[in-house]
């Protein structure tokens, strides 16, 4: 049976091993972006779910903050922050009642420039004076209250004494609390070190903090517990493309838009499957570049039987950013060990620069190389970058089926040509 995978915008053809049973191997085609991303956020903004337009929810005299996300994300704030100012404008807010924030969480603080070119020309100079990068070290960061679940919730000072809180942010696929969006860009968006240190390092590895689960999932419920108490009262979540074009627009209140949001994601990038896969091969397309590649192998995991192999396929031409992570994982702690580690606060020095979501995911490849066979085919990274990472290295991709055929004559197998963007659903 011939079947293939994309790599680098190509199709790798390749035949299935004897005694193997494809139980998927569907594509996800690149989707493509609406004609007019203005258009579909300001249809978004007058439709929204659960909540009244931006213009009835203000009233005069009301200090406003918009939070958007970082350069990290694909969110044209550029589009979204003149259209929302001007219907704040309408309620009768004047620009300088309104300030904007970006939302870094635990990543690196943006400077002037940096926050000019998130938020472009026009909204940069009508927030002049006014616009900020959130600091989650900051000592004026105020501490809120407590989640049900007992998570400390300290936010940035301005939001903690706003009058109306907004949001601007992404909604996709996301490995632990089911989808980006929503409540996200409250916490970590805006939280201090320390509480989004307590809530990812509490909730990260319960069995339920996963992709495609919302209801139920203790990651992302804490979350949204943070951003009823901190008052994000409105939200507008864009789907993205991997060309970083806009797909669909969805606003209203957190929860209602983020319901809807995360179910047309949902509709997008889900492949059914009848069970567990003995063995997965998935490739990094269409997000192949540095720490992005490894989302393949995260929806891998989610859909391979404890004990099988994941053949993981990715060129890792840019691997600079995961060279901490490989690194790391070249030490003998276990992964629970060093969740212990963290929950206790000690962070080793070489990854205290670097945000909390991308220490979190040295425990998820130690558990990786403790649960499941990895077979890294890969050009960028040497065979013993891969043997650090406690998995196997293959120059190509025939070598790796050639060696886990051996392990694995008889294998029920689940491929995902564009395992970068998929959601694995298993029946």
């Amino acid at each position: 049976m011939s079947i293939y995978v994309n790599y680098e915008g190509k199709k790798m053809p390749f035949s299935i091993p004897t005694g193997w049973n494809v139980i998927s191997a569907q594509d996800k085609p690149p989707i493509c972006g609406c004609t007019d991303p203005l258009q579909e956020i300001k249809q978004a903004l007058d439709n929204p779910f659960g909540s009244p337009k931006i213009e009835e929810l203000v009233r005069p005299g009301m200090e406003v903050v918009l939070l958007f996300d970082d350069l990290q994300r694909p969110t044209p704030a550029h589009l979204a922050l003149p259209e929302m100012m001007d219907r704040l404008n309408r309620g009768g807010i004047p620009d300088e009642r309104i300030s904007g924030i970006c939302a870094v969480g635990t990543h690196p603080i943006l400077n002037m420039e940096q926050l000019k070119k998130k938020v472009g020309q026009e909204a940069f100079a009508r927030l002049q004076g006014r616009i900020f990068s959130h600091d989650p070290y900051a000592s004026s960061n105020v501490i809120i209250g407590k989640t049900h679940r007992g998570t400390l919730i300290e936010v940035n000072q301005r939001v903690a004494f706003a009058d109306l809180i907004i949001g601007i942010g992404e909604c996709m696929p996301h490995p632990i609390a089911g989808y980006g969006g929503g409540y996200k860009i409250l916490m970590p968006g805006v939280c201090s070190y320390r509480s989004v240190a307590d809530h990812h390092f509490t909730w990260m590895r319960h069995r339920h903090s996963r992709v495609n689960r919302l209801d139920g999932n203790p990651f992302f419920e804490d979350i949204v517990d943070a951003g009823r108490m901190a008052r994000l009262a409105f939200k507008l979540d864009l789907v993205i493309n991997e060309k970083k074009e806009v797909i669909r627009a969805f606003a209203g209140d957190p929860m209602a838009e983020h319901k809807e949001a995360s179910h047309f994601a949902q509709s997008l990038y889900s492949v059914p499957l009848p069970k567990l896969a003995d063995v997965t091969i998935t490739s990094a397309f269409p997000l192949e570049i540095g720490v992005q590649a490894t989302k393949a192998l995260d929806m891998a995991s989610f859909c391979t039987r404890s004990g099988g192999a994941i053949i993981w396929i990715a060129p890792q031409k840019e691997a600079g950013s995961i060279m901490p992570l490989i690194q790391e994982m070249g030490r003998s702690k276990s992964a629970g060990e060093f969740h212990r580690r963290l929950i206790e606060g000690d962070i080793p020095d070489s990854l205290k620069a670097l945000g909390i979501s991308y220490i979190m995911q040295i425990v998820y490849y130690k558990e990786k190389s403790e649960k499941f066979s990895v077979y890294h085919v890969t050009e960028g990274l040497s065979a013993d970058q891969v043997k650090m990472m406690s998995f196997t290295y293959c120059a190509t991709l025939q070598d790796a089926l050639d060696r886990v055929s051996e392990k694995f004559p008889q294998a029920d197998v689940a491929v995902f040509p564009s395992g970068g963007t998929v959601i694995p659903a298993v029946q």
